[in-house]
């Protein structure tokens, strides 16, 4: 029986990495794809079963060509796990129109492109699960996300948009919502992230949803999540001033 494939993008680092890592120790090949060549070598030398793919994702030829490559080496694919994005709190305190523009270069149009370039070939194959990566910041606005925020809830959108699009080829779409998770990213906040998980423990939710369970959304911890979901229903006043307390963000003096 041939061993099952997944195809992870912004596999370097963060929960990308993790989840490449859990996937190949039980047992599937795992292709990465990420910019930073030399960490997805290390990478791929550590494990016998990861092979690095390097690629930007806002090069639409490029994400064509690499998938091309992953599926003739491995014949078939199974899963995708687009994952790859970018953030800065830093510069996302004030709106830096550039900044905008670059962080939805990359994590909208990203993976968009991604998406793109496997479209045809799940669609011919009529099985297979694509999971778009957004996060909690995708329901409502929070402090620092001038553009990461917003470019998630596109992604939302686009998530459920795509779902009824590839459910009539028989392809599952799935969206993950992390919660705070450790990574070189998020160490840059400056606000309390409540309910802080490591990557492991991401890799852990996503492994599980993705394999154990079909439902649309996986998202984590649900400690988080659930009380995120209950503000969105509620008037921005109320949840202005629950978001802070939570958050304990306060103005600048």
């Amino acid at each position: 029986m041939n061993k099952k494939t997944i195809w992870i993008t912004g596999g370097s680092t963060g929960i990308g990495k993790a989840l490449a890592i859990k996937f190949a120790s039980k047992g599937w090949n795992v292709a990465v794809s990420a910019r930073r060549t030399e960490l997805l070598t290390e990478l791929s030398n550590d494990y016998e079963n990861i092979s690095s793919f390097p690629l930007d994702v806002t090069n639409k030829t490029q994400c064509k060509e690499v998938f091309e490559i992953i599926k003739n080496k491995y014949e078939n694919l199974d899963i995708c796990f687009f994952s790859t994005g970018t953030w800065n709190p830093i510069k996302e305190k004030d709106i830096d129109v550039e900044q905008i523009e670059n962080v939805f270069k990359v994590n909208f149009f990203g993976t968009v492109n991604t998406i793109k370039s496997v479209e045809q070939y799940f669609k011919e194959k009529k099985s297979g699960t694509i999971t778009i990566v957004s996060s909690i910041a995708g329901y409502r606005g929070l402090p620092n996300s001038t553009g990461y925020g917003p470019s998630k809830s596109a992604l939302n959108n686009l998530a459920e948009s795509l779902y009824f699009d590839f459910k009539r080829y028989g392809v599952r779409i799935c969206l993950v919502s992390p919660g705070f998770i450790k990574t070189p990213m998020t160490d840059k906040n400056d606000f309390k992230m409540p309910f802080l998980k490591t990557t492991e423990y991401a890799a852990e939710k996503i492994y599980d949803g993705l394999i154990n369970k079909n439902i649309f959304e996986i998202h984590f911890p649900k400690s988080l999540t659930l009380i995120l979901k209950f503000l969105s229903f509620l008037p921005s006043k109320i949840y202005f001033g629950l978001l802070g307390r939570l958050t304990k963000y306060q103005k600048k003096n």
